[in-house]
């Protein structure tokens, strides 16, 4: 349906309500499930994902185990259900650290150019150069691995990338008209950056933000997969692949599941940054 508007005693161009794809609605129900999960997991589960029955072991799906059991009799249902906690805590974490410390260091950078511009962008080089994924495991193998070292070990390295990007985009800005004018009018420089080029460059910050935290959540579950990362004694969906793979014939759904939940929320979430960058850009232009 479209709606004539007007304005003046004028006619406005015909308006259409913009439909959400198909695409976006399912990804975004996605998303949601797994959330609901992570925040409500004690009542969602039907069974204790932490208790072992070693009497009925391993089972297929069956009732009343939906997906059936692992090698410990442990209820593969509620372990998946436990296990979007952490798999949703620690990309969140990251994601927000280095949305923060990034945009902060790419406007800085961007803004001020010159010493200030070289010396944050050299060791936004040298970071880049550095294979994020094996230093994480590296370093966590020879402290002891663990959830959280693993958490401040990508936060530390996902930095760059958003520094890298922001500045990107904020040097794009500089040369508009709306910066000269409130440099002009004597409007302080953090207030330039702060109030009128990071609203301009936040479609972007925001889109690779739901980036950081797909490749967030892939790289933990990678490091859990390898044993570094979280207690393996904890439901966590890396670790359930890597626990459960000498009974993928068995129950295939012991494995495939949590590797499902992977992929689908990594997805979800890039398909969500997408729509949110293209509305915020819509906006921004019609601003």
């Amino acid at each position: 349906m479209s709606s004539v508007e007007v304005a003046a005693g004028r006619p406005v161009a015909l308006v259409r309500r913009r439909r959400t794809p198909v695409l976006v609605i399912l990804a975004s129900t996605v998303l949601a499930g797994v959330v609901a999960m992570a925040l409500f997991h004690s009542v969602l589960a039907p069974h204790d994902p932490t208790a072992q029955d070693l009497v009925t072991g391993l089972t297929a799906p069956t009732d009343p185990y939906l997906l059936g059991t692992d090698q410990l009799g442990r209820d593969v249902f509620s372990r998946v259900i436990a296990g979007a906690a952490p798999a949703l805590v620690g990309p969140l974490i990251i994601t927000m650290v280095s949305l923060v410390v990034g945009n902060a260091l790419g406007l800085l950078a961007g803004y001020r150019g010159g010493r200030v511009d070289a010396v944050i962008m050299r060791w936004v080089d040298m970071m880049w150069s550095i294979p994020s994924v094996l230093v994480v495991i590296v370093v966590a193998a020879a402290l002891g691995g663990g959830y959280w070292l693993t958490i401040a070990l990508l936060a530390l390295l996902t930095i760059p990338f958003d520094t890298r990007i922001v500045r990107g985009a904020v040097l794009e800005q500089m040369p508009r008209p709306y910066v000269e004018a409130a440099r002009v009018l004597g409007v302080p420089a953090h207030r330039i950056a702060i109030r009128h080029v990071w609203p301009n460059i936040a479609p972007t910050a925001i889109a690779n933000a739901f980036l950081v935290f797909a490749n967030s959540l892939v790289a933990i579950a990678s490091v859990s997969f390898l044993g570094l990362g979280i207690d393996p004694s904890t439901p966590d969906w890396g670790v359930m692949i890597a626990q459960n793979q000498a009974v993928l014939f068995a129950n295939p759904a012991a494995v495939l599941t949590p590797a499902l939940l992977i992929v689908a929320t990594a997805a979800s979430v890039n398909v969500i940054g997408d729509a949110a960058y293209a509305a915020l850009a819509r906006r921004g232009g019609e601003r």
